[in-house]
Protein backbone atom coordinates (compact mmCIF):
# COMPACT_ATOMS: atom_id res chain seq x y z
CA UNK A 1 0.00 0.00 0.00
CA UNK A 2 1.32 3.45 -0.95
CA UNK A 3 1.82 6.16 1.62
CA UNK A 4 2.67 8.91 -0.84
CA UNK A 5 1.36 9.39 -4.39
CA UNK A 6 3.09 11.62 -6.93
CA UNK A 7 1.28 12.86 -10.04
CA UNK A 8 3.41 13.81 -13.04
CA UNK A 9 2.53 15.01 -16.51
CA UNK A 10 3.95 15.76 -19.95
CA UNK A 11 1.68 18.44 -21.42
CA UNK A 12 2.26 18.98 -25.12
CA UNK A 13 0.49 20.40 -28.12
CA UNK A 14 -0.31 16.96 -29.53
CA UNK A 15 -0.54 14.68 -26.52
CA UNK A 16 -0.69 14.86 -22.75
CA UNK A 17 0.72 12.03 -20.66
CA UNK A 18 -0.24 11.63 -17.00
CA UNK A 19 1.26 9.17 -14.54
CA UNK A 20 0.83 8.24 -10.91
CA UNK A 21 3.74 6.85 -8.92
CA UNK A 22 3.44 5.62 -5.36
CA UNK A 23 5.97 5.43 -2.54
CA UNK A 24 5.32 2.75 0.06
CA UNK A 25 6.35 2.93 3.72
CA UNK A 26 9.79 1.55 2.85
CA UNK A 27 10.35 4.29 0.25
CA UNK A 28 10.01 1.94 -2.73
CA UNK A 29 8.70 3.66 -5.86
CA UNK A 30 6.13 1.96 -8.10
CA UNK A 31 4.19 3.22 -11.09
CA UNK A 32 0.45 2.92 -10.39
CA UNK A 33 -0.89 3.92 -13.80
CA UNK A 34 -0.20 6.01 -16.89
CA UNK A 35 -2.50 7.30 -19.63
CA UNK A 36 -2.21 9.28 -22.86
CA UNK A 37 -4.69 11.95 -23.98
CA UNK A 38 -5.05 13.82 -27.28
CA UNK A 39 -4.60 17.40 -26.09
CA UNK A 40 -6.65 19.09 -28.81
CA UNK A 41 -9.80 17.22 -27.73
CA UNK A 42 -9.97 19.16 -24.45
CA UNK A 43 -10.61 22.85 -23.83
CA UNK A 44 -8.79 22.87 -20.47
CA UNK A 45 -6.11 20.78 -18.83
CA UNK A 46 -8.34 20.36 -15.78
CA UNK A 47 -10.72 18.23 -17.88
CA UNK A 48 -7.92 15.73 -18.46
CA UNK A 49 -6.98 15.79 -14.78
CA UNK A 50 -10.57 15.02 -13.75
CA UNK A 51 -10.84 12.11 -16.16
CA UNK A 52 -7.51 10.63 -15.10
CA UNK A 53 -8.23 10.80 -11.37
CA UNK A 54 -11.98 10.06 -11.48
CA UNK A 55 -11.77 6.32 -10.83
CA UNK A 56 -8.71 6.39 -8.58
CA UNK A 57 -9.30 6.93 -4.89
CA UNK A 58 -5.78 8.06 -4.16
CA UNK A 59 -4.66 11.15 -2.29
CA UNK A 60 -2.08 12.93 -4.47
CA UNK A 61 0.69 14.28 -2.29
CA UNK A 62 2.64 16.19 -4.93
CA UNK A 63 2.18 17.04 -8.60
CA UNK A 64 4.74 18.19 -11.16
CA UNK A 65 3.98 18.86 -14.82
CA UNK A 66 6.24 19.61 -17.76
CA UNK A 67 4.40 21.98 -20.11
CA UNK A 68 5.28 23.02 -23.65
CA UNK A 69 5.48 26.74 -22.98
CA UNK A 70 7.30 29.33 -20.92
CA UNK A 71 6.58 29.15 -17.19
CA UNK A 72 6.66 32.59 -15.59
CA UNK A 73 5.78 33.05 -11.92
CA UNK A 74 4.06 29.68 -11.86
CA UNK A 75 1.87 30.39 -14.89
CA UNK A 76 2.20 29.08 -18.44
CA UNK A 77 0.35 29.89 -21.63
CA UNK A 78 0.86 26.70 -23.65
CA UNK A 79 2.52 27.64 -26.94
CA UNK A 80 0.54 25.37 -29.26
CA UNK A 81 -2.67 25.03 -27.22
CA UNK A 82 -5.32 27.52 -25.99
CA UNK A 83 -4.60 26.51 -22.40
CA UNK A 84 -3.42 28.60 -19.48
CA UNK A 85 -1.94 26.58 -16.62
CA UNK A 86 -1.51 28.14 -13.19
CA UNK A 87 0.15 26.37 -10.25
CA UNK A 88 -2.14 28.01 -7.71
CA UNK A 89 -5.31 27.22 -9.68
CA UNK A 90 -4.25 23.60 -10.23
CA UNK A 91 -3.38 23.23 -6.56
CA UNK A 92 -6.89 24.31 -5.58
CA UNK A 93 -8.36 21.99 -8.21
CA UNK A 94 -6.44 19.12 -6.57
CA UNK A 95 -7.71 20.01 -3.08
CA UNK A 96 -4.52 21.71 -1.93
CA UNK A 97 -1.94 19.35 -3.44
CA UNK A 98 1.43 21.01 -4.00
CA UNK A 99 1.79 21.67 -7.75
CA UNK A 100 4.92 22.59 -9.72
CA UNK A 101 5.00 23.62 -13.38
CA UNK A 102 8.20 23.15 -15.35
CA UNK A 103 8.93 24.00 -18.95
CA UNK A 104 8.86 20.66 -20.77
CA UNK A 105 12.49 20.99 -21.89
CA UNK A 106 13.50 21.79 -18.32
CA UNK A 107 11.81 18.53 -17.30
CA UNK A 108 13.46 16.75 -20.25
CA UNK A 109 16.90 17.92 -19.14
CA UNK A 110 16.22 16.79 -15.56
CA UNK A 111 15.06 13.42 -16.88
CA UNK A 112 18.19 12.98 -19.00
CA UNK A 113 20.29 13.20 -15.84
CA UNK A 114 18.50 10.08 -14.52
CA UNK A 115 18.33 7.88 -17.62
CA UNK A 116 20.49 4.75 -18.00
CA UNK A 117 23.08 4.68 -20.76
CA UNK A 118 21.03 2.31 -22.93
CA UNK A 119 18.42 5.08 -23.35
CA UNK A 120 20.77 6.96 -25.68
CA UNK A 121 22.10 6.47 -29.21
CA UNK A 122 25.41 8.13 -30.09
CA UNK A 123 25.33 10.04 -33.38
CA UNK A 124 28.92 11.34 -33.41
CA UNK A 125 31.35 8.40 -33.59
CA UNK A 126 34.32 10.79 -33.60
CA UNK A 127 33.37 12.47 -30.31
CA UNK A 128 35.79 12.40 -27.43
CA UNK A 129 35.03 11.38 -23.85
CA UNK A 130 32.63 14.05 -22.58
CA UNK A 131 34.22 16.78 -20.52
CA UNK A 132 32.64 17.93 -17.27
CA UNK A 133 31.08 20.90 -19.02
CA UNK A 134 27.73 22.33 -19.86
CA UNK A 135 25.28 20.24 -21.87
CA UNK A 136 22.53 21.26 -24.26
CA UNK A 137 19.14 19.69 -25.01
CA UNK A 138 17.14 20.20 -28.20
CA UNK A 139 13.81 18.53 -28.93
CA UNK A 140 11.58 18.72 -31.99
CA UNK A 141 7.99 17.54 -31.58
CA UNK A 142 4.82 19.57 -31.94
CA UNK A 143 7.14 22.53 -31.36
CA UNK A 144 10.88 23.02 -30.87
CA UNK A 145 12.26 23.14 -27.34
CA UNK A 146 15.75 23.91 -26.08
CA UNK A 147 17.34 23.83 -22.63
CA UNK A 148 20.74 23.87 -20.95
CA UNK A 149 22.34 21.85 -18.18
CA UNK A 150 24.86 24.21 -16.59
CA UNK A 151 27.80 22.85 -14.60
CA UNK A 152 29.08 25.15 -11.88
CA UNK A 153 31.73 23.78 -9.57
CA UNK A 154 30.07 20.41 -9.21
CA UNK A 155 26.56 21.84 -9.01
CA UNK A 156 24.11 21.42 -11.87
CA UNK A 157 21.47 23.94 -12.87
CA UNK A 158 18.90 23.27 -15.56
CA UNK A 159 17.91 26.35 -17.54
CA UNK A 160 14.76 26.47 -19.66
CA UNK A 161 14.84 28.60 -22.81
CA UNK A 162 12.56 29.56 -25.68
CA UNK A 163 15.41 29.28 -28.17
CA UNK A 164 13.23 27.42 -30.64
CA UNK A 165 11.55 30.73 -31.44
CA UNK A 166 14.80 32.45 -32.49
CA UNK A 167 15.15 33.60 -36.11
CA UNK A 168 15.93 30.89 -38.65
CA UNK A 169 19.33 31.44 -40.33
CA UNK A 170 19.83 29.65 -43.68
CA UNK A 171 23.27 28.21 -44.49
CA UNK A 172 22.81 27.08 -48.13
CA UNK A 173 21.27 28.56 -51.28
CA UNK A 174 18.39 26.10 -51.01
CA UNK A 175 17.76 27.26 -47.44
CA UNK A 176 17.86 30.88 -48.68
CA UNK A 177 14.96 29.95 -50.98
CA UNK A 178 13.24 28.19 -48.06
CA UNK A 179 13.46 31.31 -45.89
CA UNK A 180 12.06 33.46 -48.67
CA UNK A 181 9.16 31.02 -49.11
CA UNK A 182 8.50 30.81 -45.35
CA UNK A 183 8.41 34.59 -45.07
CA UNK A 184 5.38 34.56 -47.33
CA UNK A 185 3.70 31.99 -45.08
CA UNK A 186 4.70 33.68 -41.80
CA UNK A 187 5.15 37.42 -42.41
CA UNK A 188 7.28 39.23 -39.86
CA UNK A 189 9.07 36.33 -38.21
CA UNK A 190 10.33 32.91 -39.26
CA UNK A 191 11.60 30.88 -36.32
CA UNK A 192 13.37 27.54 -36.23
CA UNK A 193 10.14 26.03 -34.87
CA UNK A 194 8.50 26.71 -38.25
CA UNK A 195 10.88 24.05 -39.61
CA UNK A 196 11.97 21.83 -36.72
CA UNK A 197 8.63 20.44 -35.58
CA UNK A 198 5.86 18.24 -36.89
CA UNK A 199 4.12 21.20 -38.57
CA UNK A 200 7.58 22.34 -39.69
CA UNK A 201 8.20 19.07 -41.54
CA UNK A 202 4.90 19.64 -43.35
CA UNK A 203 6.12 23.15 -44.23
CA UNK A 204 9.31 21.66 -45.68
CA UNK A 205 7.28 19.23 -47.79
CA UNK A 206 5.11 22.03 -49.20
CA UNK A 207 8.27 23.99 -49.96
CA UNK A 208 9.61 21.00 -51.89
CA UNK A 209 6.33 20.81 -53.81
CA UNK A 210 6.61 24.51 -54.66
CA UNK A 211 10.29 24.31 -55.55
CA UNK A 212 9.97 21.19 -57.72
CA UNK A 213 6.57 22.11 -59.21
CA UNK A 214 5.40 18.55 -58.52
CA UNK A 215 2.20 17.31 -56.95
CA UNK A 216 1.89 15.57 -53.60
CA UNK A 217 2.05 11.78 -53.50
CA UNK A 218 -1.29 9.93 -53.18
CA UNK A 219 -0.56 8.93 -49.58
CA UNK A 220 0.24 12.49 -48.53
CA UNK A 221 -2.82 13.79 -50.39
CA UNK A 222 -4.97 11.22 -48.58
CA UNK A 223 -3.51 12.20 -45.19
CA UNK A 224 -4.26 15.87 -45.87
CA UNK A 225 -7.82 15.11 -47.03
CA UNK A 226 -8.53 12.88 -44.03
CA UNK A 227 -7.07 15.27 -41.47
CA UNK A 228 -4.52 12.62 -40.49
CA UNK A 229 -1.00 13.17 -39.15
CA UNK A 230 0.62 14.45 -42.34
CA UNK A 231 4.03 14.84 -40.71
CA UNK A 232 4.02 11.17 -39.69
CA UNK A 233 3.28 10.11 -43.27
CA UNK A 234 6.03 12.36 -44.65
CA UNK A 235 8.45 11.00 -42.07
CA UNK A 236 7.58 7.38 -42.83
CA UNK A 237 7.89 7.81 -46.62
CA UNK A 238 11.08 9.81 -46.16
CA UNK A 239 12.73 7.15 -44.00
CA UNK A 240 11.80 4.31 -46.37
CA UNK A 241 12.68 6.38 -49.44
CA UNK A 242 9.36 5.47 -51.09
CA UNK A 243 8.70 9.12 -51.96
CA UNK A 244 11.45 11.39 -53.27
CA UNK A 245 9.97 14.67 -52.04
CA UNK A 246 9.39 13.22 -48.56
CA UNK A 247 13.00 12.04 -48.53
CA UNK A 248 14.29 15.48 -49.57
CA UNK A 249 12.08 17.16 -46.96
CA UNK A 250 13.40 14.88 -44.24
CA UNK A 251 17.02 15.37 -45.31
CA UNK A 252 16.57 19.14 -45.12
CA UNK A 253 14.93 18.70 -41.72
CA UNK A 254 17.96 16.73 -40.47
CA UNK A 255 20.44 19.28 -41.82
CA UNK A 256 18.70 22.23 -40.19
CA UNK A 257 18.24 20.23 -36.96
CA UNK A 258 21.98 19.62 -36.85
CA UNK A 259 22.80 23.24 -37.64
CA UNK A 260 20.60 24.55 -34.83
CA UNK A 261 21.97 21.95 -32.40
CA UNK A 262 25.45 23.26 -33.25
CA UNK A 263 24.27 26.85 -32.72
CA UNK A 264 23.00 25.90 -29.27
CA UNK A 265 26.32 24.30 -28.35
CA UNK A 266 28.27 27.36 -29.48
CA UNK A 267 26.01 29.80 -27.63
CA UNK A 268 26.39 27.89 -24.36
CA UNK A 269 29.82 26.28 -24.95
CA UNK A 270 28.13 22.96 -24.15
CA UNK A 271 31.22 20.83 -24.63
CA UNK A 272 29.72 18.14 -22.39
CA UNK A 273 27.45 17.18 -25.26
CA UNK A 274 24.12 17.86 -26.91
CA UNK A 275 21.08 15.63 -26.43
CA UNK A 276 18.51 15.30 -29.22
CA UNK A 277 15.14 14.53 -27.62
CA UNK A 278 11.50 14.91 -28.63
CA UNK A 279 9.06 12.65 -30.42
CA UNK A 280 10.40 13.00 -33.96
CA UNK A 281 14.06 11.97 -33.64
CA UNK A 282 13.56 8.28 -32.69
CA UNK A 283 11.19 7.84 -35.64
CA UNK A 284 13.74 9.13 -38.18
CA UNK A 285 16.82 7.54 -36.61
CA UNK A 286 17.92 5.83 -39.88
CA UNK A 287 18.25 9.22 -41.59
CA UNK A 288 19.91 10.81 -38.58
CA UNK A 289 22.52 8.07 -38.71
CA UNK A 290 23.23 8.79 -42.38
CA UNK A 291 25.12 11.90 -41.32
CA UNK A 292 22.99 14.85 -42.52
CA UNK A 293 22.49 16.09 -38.96
CA UNK A 294 26.10 15.55 -37.89
CA UNK A 295 27.60 17.24 -40.97
CA UNK A 296 25.53 20.37 -40.39
CA UNK A 297 26.25 20.26 -36.65
CA UNK A 298 30.00 20.34 -37.30
CA UNK A 299 29.94 22.87 -40.18
CA UNK A 300 30.78 25.91 -38.04
CA UNK A 301 33.78 27.35 -39.89
CA UNK A 302 36.68 28.02 -37.55
CA UNK A 303 34.93 26.06 -34.78
CA UNK A 304 34.33 22.92 -36.87
CA UNK A 305 37.23 21.15 -35.16
CA UNK A 306 35.77 21.84 -31.75
CA UNK A 307 32.23 20.75 -32.72
CA UNK A 308 33.60 17.55 -34.25
CA UNK A 309 34.63 16.37 -30.78
CA UNK A 310 31.33 17.11 -29.01
CA UNK A 311 29.09 14.11 -28.19
CA UNK A 312 25.70 14.11 -29.92
CA UNK A 313 23.28 11.70 -28.26
CA UNK A 314 19.73 10.85 -29.26
CA UNK A 315 17.30 10.21 -26.38
CA UNK A 316 15.17 7.11 -27.04
CA UNK A 317 13.09 7.23 -23.83
CA UNK A 318 9.75 8.81 -24.78
CA UNK A 319 8.78 9.30 -21.10
CA UNK A 320 11.80 11.47 -20.30
CA UNK A 321 9.60 14.45 -19.31
CA UNK A 322 7.79 12.29 -16.75
CA UNK A 323 11.14 11.02 -15.46
CA UNK A 324 12.32 14.60 -15.00
CA UNK A 325 9.11 15.73 -13.31
CA UNK A 326 9.17 12.79 -10.92
CA UNK A 327 12.78 13.41 -9.95
CA UNK A 328 12.09 17.11 -9.44
CA UNK A 329 9.72 16.01 -6.66
CA UNK A 330 12.01 13.34 -5.23
CA UNK A 331 15.12 15.48 -5.19
CA UNK A 332 13.49 18.08 -2.99
CA UNK A 333 13.41 15.72 -0.04
CA UNK A 334 9.81 14.66 -0.49
CA UNK A 335 10.56 10.95 -0.45
CA UNK A 336 10.60 10.89 3.31
CA UNK A 337 7.70 13.24 3.97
Amino acid sequence: MTSRVILTGDIGGTKTLLRLDGLDEAGTLQTVCQKRYESALYSRFEEILDDFLASRRLRVGHACFGVAGAVIDGVSQATNLPWVLDQAVLSRHLQGTEVKLLNDLEATALGILHLPDDNFVDLNPASETPVAGHRAVIAAGTGLGEALIIENGGDRTVVATEGGHCDFAPSTEEEDCLLSWLRRQFPGHVSYERILSGPGLVNLYHFQLFHSRQTASPRVQAAIAEGADVAAVIGELGVTGDDELCRKSLQMFCRIYGAEAGNLVLKSLALGGVYVAGGIAPKILPLLRQGELLAAFIAKGRFSGLLGKVPVRLVTNTDVVLVGALNWVLERGLRGQ
